[in-house]
């Protein structure tokens, strides 16, 4: 790499953030305006952007109109997305959290910038700068302390060439890959959909209220304060405390022995359902001789199960897509899905026998491990892929992809 030179940012690089355009300031149908989640890996989607005044854009912020060849970076939440704009992109308008490059010098070519700022020794670099806990952010004046190392521009030439081949097989196969993990998913949902159909005799239509010992909603904001919530007490269960595999404990959010006492109407039980009621929907679990205790989270809804519904039938069923799309549908709530009482309770099942509904169970238990098996090669997949491209970077920007070809 002795032909390599090394460059501050800033001596070879145009470097601007956009301004922080304020909400008043946008328009209906103005200037488009590029923001964080517009700019993806590789290129521009301008479905979730907003747009300026126009009167603005072309007078006050002109200086922040972006042009065709620009790279666009992200510095706010996740670091690091980067595209190059096309003519097609344009017009666009700057914003706050995203930076533009532009070259200087006709010594550096944009492409090869563009996958130089993808390397991880870049972008860890470049964290390093960063500030924030929840939130990581990093700035111009960041950017501008860091360096650039390049080659000649015959070899930047030869480096890009390299890496767009690469990483278009990689694309390919990822594209594969991540059709086969949808045709997986697709597969056992498609599973679901059979078993949970009325086939044959024995199946009875009916409501889920009617199948169950009931279903009663957590306690309302009126019985459970702030105030309320100790350390390491007795455990209350929200939707955000329900996963696929079971309940995890919040043990900051718990309430102490004389507050469960008095919410004991809302103490859960073994082999109870508990169900998230706003928010995704069909988050459920069952309670186990672990949970025994517990107390129904504000919320959420309980549901006991009785001698006509099986607990482990009807906690697969709750989970399944066909149902959570129900769900969707009856539920309330403009923003948030927000289920009522009402609405579980009246919605309609159909039931096998006990004994037919344990044996769907278990084969939904069955060929739900065997469909995470092949998930999780292909997830395996995937991450190899992205470590490839890591790999191939690194590479790039040691000398070595090219070594041969300058010996």
């Amino acid at each position: 790499m002795k032909s390599w030179t090394t460059k501050k940012l800033p001596e070879v690089l145009f470097i601007q953030e956009g301004p922080g355009i304020r909400k008043y300031e946008y328009e209906e149908g103005g200037y488009p305006m590029i923001n964080v989640r517009c700019v993806q890996d590789g290129y521009i989607d301008m479905s979730k952007s907003k747009s300026a005044s126009n009167q603005l854009a072309t007078s006050k912020w002109k200086h922040f109109q972006v042009d065709e060849g620009d790279i666009l970076y992200t510095i706010s939440g996740t670091i690091g997305r980067s595209a190059i704009v096309k003519a097609s992109d344009l017009p666009l308008l700057m914003n706050t959290s995203v930076v533009r490059f532009r070259s200087l010098t006709p010594d550096l070519d944009s492409n090869f910038v563009y996958y130089y700022f993808k390397t991880t020794s870049f972008i860890n670099e470049l964290l390093g700068h960063s500030t924030g806990t929840a939130i990581k952010n990093v700035g111009p004046s960041h950017l501008q302390k860091m360096n650039i190392s390049y080659p000649p521009i015959p070899e930047q030439k030869r480096i890009v060439a390299i890496l767009d081949q690469a990483f278009a097989y990689i694309e390919q196969a990822r594209a594969k890959t991540e059709q086969n993990l949808k045709n997986a998913r697709e597969l056992f949902e498609c599973y679901l959909q059979q078993v949970f159909s009325p086939s044959g005799e024995g199946w009875e239509k009916t409501t889920l209220g009617e199948a169950t010992e009931g279903v009663y909603t957590g306690p309302f904001g009126s019985l459970l304060h702030k105030s309320d919530y100790v350390e390491n007490g007795v455990p209350l269960v929200n939707p955000a405390h329900i996963t696929n595999t079971g309940i995890e404990v919040d043990h900051r959010k718990t309430v102490d022995p004389k507050t469960a006492q008095r919410l004991s109407a809302y103490i859960m039980r073994e082999g109870d359902i508990v169900i998230g009621r706003r928010g995704e929907m069909g988050r459920c679990a069952i309670i186990s001789a672990n949970e025994d205790g517990f107390l129904c989270g504000t919320g959420s809804f309980y549901i006991k199960a009785s001698n006509r519904c099986d607990g482990e039938y009807l906690v697969r069923y709750l989970r399944s897509e066909i149902c959570k799309a129900r769900l969707e549908r009856i539920s309330g709530g403009a923003v948030m899905p927000n289920l009522s009482n009402s609405d579980l309770s009246n919605l309609s099942i159909h039931l096998p026998s006990v004994g037919k509904q344990r044996e769907i169970s278990d084969l939904i238990d069955k060929l739900s491990q065997q469909i995470e098996n092949v998930i999780s090669v292909y997830l395996k997949k995937l991450a190899a892929l992205d470590e490839l491209k890591k790999s191939i970077l690194q590479k790039a920007f040691t000398g070595q992809l090219t070594a041969k070809d300058a010996a």
